[in-house]
């Protein structure tokens, strides 16, 4: 199928110019064209079409969430990506439906993930697995890293870290809070504020004193307190589907 029309917005001219170079050079796009405010970009899709808009959230005037819901009482809207430098959007973004949301600076692999599930989503195809493989980019290359390889994740700042069945670990540019969000249904859980782990990565767990612990591999990550009684009842309902 052909390429993906994309319109790029950012009030920053320098960002606007970086995000413009990202679409151009990416082989899922054809055309692209670049709106320095939620206005101008209205003014954009009220003369053509476009199959998705990639726009910065903090912007004067009309922000990034409120242009996605206009977008959403178009007759044909295109699909919405948000790239922004602010963790603190992301359920708000996905609450208007929102494709993607990419934190700043951008990370040429995450793009074209997000871009793949919006070309399969335009096409009427079914769309791959959303995060179930993560790319992570390292210099001169990108690594792909599966979810189901994951044993536990750590929050670091901005990034998460993710611990593999290899005991490898990478470090990529995404909400720790999301990938809960995203990877829940899928077998992992939160355990602490800073630690999401996969049910079926835990040997143990167990309670030292007040203190609780789950063992995955060799690390015994701790269990904050709100999340003791949650991670158990998953365990065993975890445990019983594997016995079927």
């Amino acid at each position: 199928m052909s390429g993906l029309n994309a319109l790029a917005i950012d009030d920053e001219a320098p960002a606007l110019d970086e995000l413009g170079f990202l679409l151009r050079h990416c082989p899922l796009v054809d055309r692209v064209e670049g709106a320095s405010s939620a206005e101008d970009a209205l003014r954009h899709l009220q003369r053509e079409a476009f199959d998705v808009v990639v726009a910065d959230i903090r912007m004067p005037g009309l922000d990034g969430l409120e242009l996605a819901r206009v977008l959403r009482h178009f007759a044909a809207p295109p699909e919405v990506v948000f790239v922004t430098a602010h963790e603190g959007y992301a359920l708000e973004a996905f609450e208007v439906g929102a494709a993607g949301y990419l934190l700043k600076p951008l990370d040429a692999g995450r793009l074209a993930e997000v871009l793949t599930r919006v070309r399969a989503a335009r096409s009427g195809g079914t769309a791959p697995d959303d995060l179930a493989t993560l790319a992570v980019e390292l210099p001169g290359r990108i690594r792909m890293v599966a979810r189901n390889d994951v044993e536990w994740v750590e929050a670091s700042g901005d990034y998460v870290r993710l611990h593999t069945v290899d005991g490898d670990s990478a470090l990529v540019r995404i909400p720790i809070g999301l990938l809960e969000e995203r990877w829940s249904e899928h077998g992992f859980a939160r355990i602490h504020r800073g630690h999401l782990v996969a049910l079926g990565a835990v040997r143990e767990l167990r309670t030292d004193g007040t203190a609780t612990y789950a063992r995955v591999g060799t690390r015994d990550l701790p269990v904050s307190r709100r999340h003791v009684h949650d991670l158990r009842e998953r365990l065993v309902r975890h445990a019983g589907h594997r016995r079927r």
